[in-house]
């Protein structure tokens, strides 16, 4: 019985360790491309930093779930672990032009800044899940 539980652990680890890329390979990308640096603000204890990637993260861990769970193979998950990446970024850029500075404001510490940041993110990634039909 234990021997058949633990016959997808395999997989398990394999698409696992990928998700751990995909996340590792979107915050790399992700931090690049905005003004502000997020790790930076956050190791000053900025709580807009970690508001604003925090939510953008789970933006993009929300479509990387989806593409696991959707996903014919290893590859095709990263395929669209790149499609949720470059979602987050565009949406980066788009939130940025009502809110003049964007992150400027957030690496000053304001948190109006950062949550329209983060929660754009995260409807973006529940979109983004929500539209990866295979």
């Amino acid at each position: 019985m234990i021997l058949q539980s633990l016959a997808g652990l395999p997989a398990f680890l394999v698409y696992f360790c990928t998700a751990i890329v995909a996340v590792v390979a979107y915050l790399f990308v992700y931090t690049r491309v905005t003004a502000h640096n997020e790790f930076d603000l956050i190791r000053a204890n900025e709580p807009a930093a970690a508001i604003a990637l925090g939510l953008s993260l789970l933006g993009f861990v929300l479509p990387l779930v989806s593409a696991i769970t959707h996903s014919a193979n290893v590859w095709d998950c990263l395929i669209w672990a790149g499609i949720a990446l470059i979602v987050q970024i565009i949406v980066y850029y788009l939130v940025r032009l009502p809110v003049p500075k964007l992150s400027e404001r957030i690496a000053s510490g304001e948190l109006a800044a950062a949550i329209w940041l983060g929660l754009s993110s995260l409807a973006a990634g529940a979109l983004n899940a929500a539209c990866m039909v295979y």
